[in-house]
């Protein structure tokens, strides 16, 4: 029987890129609001990363936010890149949309509800 999955040692590994996996620890509300992305439709958060995506990439985070000692899983795609060397001083990373589930949709109210009125500040963040 053909397993198309090599799993001999020095095989080479299946086609496609492994998705990344990255632990965002917000410690204050600040920091949270800089990186949340209210724009995307079911939210989405930004990731400062020197490592190449491209857009549509999977990308699993762990989230912890201010204040909670839980971490919150989410399987997001990268839903924009700021490059290296980007206009006004940007933050290169990725932007990361949050995906269309209920676990995640309560996880975006909880984001909101910590961000409060601070959401629609005028403050700069690393989003658009």
């Amino acid at each position: 029987m053909n397993d198309p999955t090599p799993t001999r040692p020095g095989a080479l590994a299946p086609a496609g890129p492994r998705p990344s996996v990255i632990q965002l620890v917000f410690r204050d509300k600040s920091a949270l609001y800089a990186a949340y992305i209210p724009a995307m439709t079911d939210g989405g958060l930004f990731v400062p990363t020197t490592r190449e995506y491209r857009l549509g990439d999977d990308m699993y985070l762990l989230l912890t936010l201010p204040d909670d000692p839980q971490r919150y899983p989410v399987a997001g795609k990268v839903g924009w890149i700021t490059p290296a060397n980007a206009s006004g001083g940007r933050t290169q990373g990725v932007g990361v949309r949050f995906p269309n589930d209920e676990k995640t949709r309560l996880l975006k109210a909880k984001i909101e509800e910590i961000l409060g009125t601070s959401i629609s500040s005028n403050k700069p963040t690393q989003t658009i």
